[in-house]
């Protein structure tokens, strides 16, 4: 099969599209031949060296895919041969086959094209898991989301709006802002032209946030604790300036404040299928009535080095994800 390439890693040119082995699935696993990857900040860190695949993943980029079931593993009864899925992938996804665990796949949702479902399983499974399972963001509640024009931070939205919580964001540009106000956030803090912790303090009258999503990290943490409520909860998933810090203690035992955080990767793939029942129950039926991720740019297979380039410019908004096949194309960014 045609798969990316990366060998020890490096600038996005080190990607190149080469041939490798098609993967065997094992007993509890499926066969995908992939029609569309998603394009997410891991691939880039993994791709550089600073994120190294588990022991027992593909070393090829790429965790989430869309495409058909081309074979099942022994144990396998909920998919067929012939069903169409979107999946998270341990790794593997730019390739024109994957195999993922069975308990990760999902049923594409009513209406959506494959490229769109490429776009849902990361930034679902994170957003859900984090704000849901850990945080238990509640109805009524204020969320703070850092890099709110992002995939995880456009599904946070989405996520805040469906159980009926606010959704602050920060944002680095006007236009993100924009587009961010108009996707359902109540407010869009652009942090290059004003202290987003004042902001938020203005927006919500000096009361502050119940939960903030975090991929900052430390030179974010003092004024993250300040902004929260009582019994307020900060959750990390990413350390993009650092993940130390020096803090400031009492805050925390006086408003009762919980820190936490995860990485969706290591996680068990019990506890992944666990996410992914959740999301077929709660998510997936709003998703075919009408929600949807929003797609930024989509770039061939062949092309991955572009959709990096993309990525850590920063200037997307959404998605960019990765077609597969011989009618791939590039959208214009």
């Amino acid at each position: 099969m045609k798969a990316i390439l990366h060998g020890t890693g490096g600038d996005p040119e080190c990607m190149v599209l080469g041939d490798s082995d098609i993967p065997q699935p094992g007993c509890d696993e499926l066969l995908i031949k992939v029609a569309a990857s998603g394009v997410n900040r891991p691939d880039v860190f993994q791709r550089q060296g600073r994120y190294p695949p588990p022991p027992d993943a593909s070393p090829i980029l790429g965790l989430e895919v869309a495409g058909e079931v081309v074979a099942v593993g022994a144990n396998v009864d909920e998919w067929k041969i012939g069903d169409t899925v979107t999946a998270l992938a341990p790794g593997g996804g730019y390739a024109e086959f994957c195999c993922v665990p069975a308990g990760c796949a999902l049923p594409v949702p009513a209406g959506l094209s494959l490229i769109e479902a490429a776009a849902l399983p990361e930034t679902w499974f994170t957003v859900w898991s984090n704000l849901i399972q850990r945080a238990h963001l509640q109805r009524g509640e204020r969320l703070l989301v850092h890099g709110g024009a992002s995939g995880i931070g456009l599904t946070a939205i989405q996520l805040a709006k469906m159980i009926g919580a606010d959704c602050i964001v920060t944002v680095g540009s006007a236009e993100k802002a924009a587009f961010c106000e108009r996707f359902g956030a109540v407010r869009a803090i652009n942090y290059r032209e004003h202290d987003f912790a004042e902001a938020v303090r203005e927006a919500t009258r000096g009361d502050g946030v119940d939960v903030i999503l975090d991929i900052v990290g430390g030179p974010y943490l003092k004024r993250n604790l300040d902004l929260l409520r009582r019994d307020g909860r900060l959750v990390h998933i990413a350390f993009l300036q650092g993940a130390r810090a020096e803090m400031d203690l009492m805050p925390v035992m006086l408003k009762r404040l919980t820190i936490t955080g995860s990485t969706l990767r290591p996680a068990s793939r019990g506890e992944k299928s666990v996410i992914g029942k959740e999301l077929l129950a709660s998510v997936w039926p709003r998703i075919s009535a009408g929600l949807r991720p929003h797609i930024c740019a989509t770039f061939p297979l062949a092309a991955a080095a572009k959709a990096h380039q993309l990525m850590e410019s920063n200037r997307h908004i959404g998605k960019i994800v990765l077609t597969v096949g011989s009618d791939s194309k590039q959208t214009a960014f």
